[in-house]
């Protein structure tokens, strides 16, 4: 009896679940002399006792708390004999032991998880009262939601298009990291897409397999750490009615799986992280407001000052030269004033990019400037952008998006591969509105030997080629990287009339 009773002290004083499983199988053959045991639990873990697998003289026993049970203790008996009436009541009153313990494990465990997702709550809500951008915030919630879980990478993905969702941020960083950063993945057919469109979290195992094949025509080679990934967690970020995005943690194959108690405080901790991302938007949407304040003052005093000014200088110019009598003098003050013009079109581009980022959503300017404004943390820098024909009537809707996209993708490129200083944009269309023509310059280190297996590139030039046009990728006259994308654009309403 008190050898029994040491046993089953011993049992319950344990509170983590691995040491609880091995003290169990270790008490329980030992006090009946076992050659060999096993306990194995419903919600994952396993302690053994002995070598060699057990013989069909094994007994097994339910390890049960109340009518809950939890898994299972097999032990079998030593020295080719079976448990007596004695050794089986022995055997209950411990296996009644273990379950009690495991069930108070469980519990301990549990609390101790939501200690850890209330933690990481606050750390959240920490940085956001330290004025941390969006993206330092995005970087947060996934660090912290992957620690937590015990995961091995964790990821928050947001919508990029229709039917389409952006990984923006991977955890943690690292080569794998910086070529997952970017990945696109349809809303349909992936747990993440399903997260996002049902609103609800995804457990899926086999993760890696899962994205290998989704992504199987999407894009170049796969990471090799993409296809040890297994048990994963989707969670769609959720303020009011509207879905922010999806926050995804995963574990490498052969670790435990996510469990339901896992996904409960999952998706509590993603419902405060959408709180932080939609209070960190809100900070970014008062300072840019503030900025957009600032230009709009400066853009009116160009406009009415400076562009005024200069139009009055280039005319008095023009006039000047026609009363000039020799030719050659008369040409150079011509070449003046057209440099005055092409001078007050750079800074009517100058202006409109100083206004355009708070005008209506309607202006394709304005959405290109979006892209170039949204890049600037990727590049650290904000590329300069300059326009050039009739963008807003000579672009459809269908070409729009693409050449949105495109962009997006170019200056993306960018940040990940040319470590440029600096960057700018042109966007034009011919005179007769056929054709448009994206140029994207950089400063950086030039284009990659093996620039084809960068897989945006591929992305690019196939959404050239559906209007027709193309898309390459040179060095710069002066260093650094020249990309040219474009298309060609149906006629405009106004031609099409002539026509007829």
């Amino acid at each position: 009896m008190p050898a029994i009773l040491a046993a089953v002290g011993g049992i319950a004083r344990e509170l983590e679940l691995p040491a609880l499983l091995d003290r169990a199988v270790t008490a329980t053959c030992e006090l009946l002399g076992a050659r060999r045991g096993r306990l194995d639990l419903a919600e994952g873990g396993t302690a053994d006792y002995g070598r060699g697998a057990l013989g069909p003289r094994a007994v097994e026993l339910p390890v049960r708390a109340g009518a809950e049970t939890f898994g299972t203790l097999s032990v079998e008996p030593g020295d080719g004999g079976e448990f007596g009436r004695r050794e089986r009541e022995v055997l209950g009153a411990l296996t009644a032991a273990t379950g009690m313990a495991v069930e108070k494990a469980l519990l301990v465990g549990q609390m101790r998880r939501r200690e850890r997702w209330l933690e990481a709550s606050y750390d959240v809500t920490r940085a956001l009262l330290a004025a941390q951008d969006l993206r330092a915030t995005l970087r947060l919630v996934a660090e912290r939601a992957r620690v937590v879980a015990g995961g091995t990478a964790g990821a928050i993905a947001r919508p990029d298009g229709p039917g389409r969702l952006v990984f923006d941020v991977v955890e943690p960083p690292g080569e794998d990291a910086d070529r997952l950063t970017g990945m696109t993945v349809p809303a349909e057919g992936t747990a993440t897409g399903m997260a996002f469109t049902t609103r609800r979290p995804v457990v899926v195992r086999d993760y890696g397999e899962h994205v290998q094949e989704q992504q199987r025509h999407h894009g170049g080679p796969m990471p090799a750490m993409v296809k040890d990934l297994d048990s994963a967690i989707s969670v769609p970020l959720i303020v009011g009615e509207e879905t922010l995005g999806v926050l995804v943690v995963a574990k490498f194959r052969d670790r435990s799986p996510f469990t339901d108690s896992d996904v409960q405080l999952a998706e509590t901790f993603a419902g405060h992280a959408a709180l932080a991302v939609e209070f960190s938007r809100a900070q970014e949407a008062r300072q840019q407001l503030a900025v957009f304040s600032d230009r709009d003052r400066i853009a009116r005093d160009l406009h009415d000052l400076v562009i005024q000014r200069l139009f009055a200088t280039g005319l008095g110019l023009e006039g000047v030269s026609r009363l000039i009598a020799d030719q050659a003098v008369a040409a150079r003050v011509a070449g003046f004033a057209q440099d005055l013009d092409g001078t007050i079109r750079e800074i009517r581009n100058s202006i409109f990019s100083l206004q355009a980022p708070a005008q209506a959503q309607g202006s394709l300017r304005a959405e290109l400037l979006r892209v170039a404004v949204d890049a600037r943390d990727a590049l650290g820098f904000e590329p300069r952008v300059g326009f050039d024909g009739p963008l807003d009537a000579a672009v459809p809707d269908a070409v729009r998006s693409d050449l949105i996209a495109s962009l997006r993708e170019a200056l993306t490129n960018v940040a990940r591969h040319a470590d440029a200083k600096s960057s700018s944009v042109e966007v034009t269309v011919d005179r007769l509105g056929r054709r448009l023509t994206l140029v994207v310059r950089d400063d950086g280190a030039g284009p990659p030997p093996e620039a084809d297996r960068i897989s945006g590139l591929a992305n690019l030039a196939s959404r050239a080629a559906r209007w027709g046009g193309h898309c390459v990728l040179a060095a710069g006259e002066e260093g650094g990287a020249r990309l040219e994308w474009t298309a060609e654009l149906p006629a405009m309403p106004a031609e099409q009339g002539r026509g007829r």
